[in-house]
């Protein structure tokens, strides 16, 4: 009994040792490979159409000094030297974003008067443009993909329906905690750059991808898979995503910026972290104080 207790340990203690060997090694090959860095950003929506999932409080993105922190931001993305800038736009209407930027370029794109709230408030508009503008790049890249679902009602109905009171209280209240601390953020006053720092952080990108891609799936009983279809329609349009900025980048961009929703930045990380031909940028020389 003795003998097969400690060759267990054994085998724990060399299997804890092959991994740690195994991390070391991709750190390692990371390291000695990287040819890519990219500026990987996740925001909110400046405009705030109220589509996501958790239900926020606008930020006032066209205000005098929401306006001269972009200008600062948009510095010091412009010193990192992106080549291209990547955005949360359908793949497939790349046109109509060459057609906006173009009238940016120009100067004239928020003199147009049938501008609704989207097309004025927008990150893509607000930043990326005038990142790509003061680089000097001839377009923004669009890599969304939008043709999967996101059935968020119907696995809360299932959730309700099979009575499981401990995972709907856990998701609405993480919901919830989040909307609470983003609100009162802004009724503080949280500057812009405060704001973007939060919704970067460590935590909240664990979080992120806990609510997206852990608690749906233990929703409904053994023979009821929307938790797992949520979940791989979400990694699916985000793995969409991530193969489309590997495709539209060449040997030539060993430097590139990403803007996406938040939580879509915190999976697409995931995928950056194990590919060994791609770096992160340290998202804090971007935003720590001046």
């Amino acid at each position: 009994m003795k003998l097969h207790f400690f060759f267990l340990i054994g085998i724990v203690l060399l299997s804890c040792n092959s991994k740690k060997e195994e991390e070391t090694k991709l750190t390692s090959n990371k390291t000695n490979s990287v040819s890519k860095e990219i500026l990987l950003i996740g925001t909110f929506h400046f405009n705030n159409p109220g589509a996501d999932v958790a239900k926020t409080k606008a930020f006032d993105i066209l205000g005098e000094n929401s306006q001269k922190e972009l200008d600062a931001l948009t510095q010091r993305v412009v010193d990192f030297g992106p080549s291209k800038i990547f955005v949360e736009w359908p793949y497939d209407e790349q046109k109509e974003l060459d057609s906006l930027y173009n009238i940016y370029k120009e100067g004239t794109y928020f003199q147009q008067g049938s501008l609704s709230d989207f097309y004025k408030k927008n990150e893509i508009f607000q930043w990326a443009f005038r990142i790509a503008k003061a680089s000097d790049h001839d377009k923004v890249y669009a890599v969304d993909y939008n043709k999967t679902e996101f059935p968020f009602d119907s696995l809360m109905q299932v959730i309700s329906e099979r009575k499981q009171e401990n995972l709907q209280k856990e998701i609405e209240n993480g919901i919830q905690s989040f909307v609470n601390v983003f609100d009162e953020k802004i009724a503080q006053g949280a500057s812009l750059r405060e704001l973007l720092r939060y919704l970067n952080t460590e935590d909240l990108k664990k979080l992120s991808n806990r609510f997206h891609n852990e608690l749906p799936l233990k929703a409904g009983n053994e023979d009821n898979f929307i938790g797992p279809y949520l979940t791989a329609e979400w990694y699916k349009r985000n793995l969409y995503m991530w193969s489309l900025i590997q495709k539209m980048t060449t040997t030539e961009d060993d430097k590139i910026m990403v803007l996406l929703g938040a939580s879509h930045a915190a999976i697409i990380e995931t995928f950056i972290d194990s590919n060994t031909n791609w770096s992160l940028y340290p998202i804090d020389h971007i935003f720590q104080q001046q």
